[in-house]
């Protein structure tokens, strides 16, 4: 969750689901999802390919340039998370 960012996710190949703040919808290539200030959410990929996924913060949440090729990634990277911290993301 962030409190003060919006985050909006491009989904360019694969699929899975999206759930906000408990609520899940199936979500496919092609598909955009907005994530205001405040809701709680996560993005699972259910197929057996790749979820390529494009995500836009504002304010920036991330190092610029930074690059995670898997969640498990993105999760380990903490100077990236304190980054976003910091900046009351």
């Amino acid at each position: 969750m962030h409190p003060h960012v919006e985050q909006t996710l491009f989904f360019l190949s694969g699929y899975g689901k999206a759930v906000l703040d408990g609520q899940e919808s199936a979500v496919v290539a092609g598909d955009a999802v907005v994530v205001t200030p405040g809701t709680r959410h996560n993005f699972i990929n259910t197929g057996k390919e790749d979820w390529k996924v494009y995500t836009l913060y504002a304010p920036p949440n991330h190092i610029d340039g930074r690059l995670h090729k898997t969640k498990a990634d993105a999760d380990a990277d903490t100077a990236d998370e304190d980054f976003g911290q910091a900046i009351g993301g």
